[in-house]
């Protein structure tokens, strides 16, 4: 296996579930932006890009959180940095958003436009994704997993550790984020938190996982 190979392996075997951090180790703000930007570089479904990250460093709102996140109660008090993930609502070709990507942002040309819209049509209708409200949001918090795996992955490769965590009262984190003005519930709606930071201590068990033969088929 060559360097680079060894790696990317290797920071796989390092990345766990971190469930508590040492709250005196910060991540730099070159990292962290670093880690940052990997979410941001991330590929979606259609290029759409429907997510917003939240770095939420404020202790009160923290704790406010933490009230409702089970899943988040030690990486809420001691995570150097922690994020929520809010995925969009109602992505389809046809809403302000989306017309602001194609225009402002990859600046298709104006003749090109009605193809474009059309085709999302047509990948939306055939996978079922614009059904109705619903099936558009668990659309797009699919793509936001995308976002958090590159976060996490980066994170294993600079040698910080990170938690994904969907342990919490989707309601009542939904009803915080919105009295804080931090959430948009008509635009977003939140998708996963994740905490990053320096894990307090080692593993007790080194990475668990199924074998190779029970989950990897190959067609020749």
């Amino acid at each position: 296996m060559n360097q680079m190979n060894q790696t990317i392996i290797d920071a796989f075997h390092f990345r766990h579930a971190t469930k508590e951090f040492d709250p005196t180790k910060k991540i730099s703000d070159e990292d962290f932006n670093t880690i940052l930007e990997t979410g941001r570089l991330s590929p979606s479904s259609l290029g759409l890009e429907p997510w917003h990250f939240v770095v939420v460093q404020n202790k009160e709102l923290r704790e406010k959180l933490k009230a409702y996140s089970w899943g988040a109660q030690k990486q809420l008090d001691t995570a150097s940095h922690f994020v929520l993930i809010f995925a969009r609502k109602n992505v389809t070709a046809h809403t302000d958003y989306v017309q602001h990507l194609l225009r402002g942002v990859k600046k298709y040309e104006e003749s090109t436009i009605p193809a474009v819209e059309n085709k999302f049509d047509d990948f939306q209708e055939s996978f079922h994704i614009a059904d109705n409200e619903r099936t558009l949001y668990d659309w797009a918090s699919k793509q936001t997993y995308i976002a958090l795996a590159n976060m996490m992955t980066s994170a294993a490769l600079l040698g910080i550790n990170s938690c994904p965590i969907e342990g919490f009262d989707l309601d009542k984190v939904t009803e915080i984020l919105s009295d804080e003005g931090v959430l948009d519930t008509e635009q977003f709606g939140i998708s996963v938190m994740v905490g990053f930071g320096y894990r307090a201590q080692e593993p007790k068990h080194g990475k668990v996982r199924q074998n190779e033969d029970d989950i990897i088929s190959r067609i020749e």
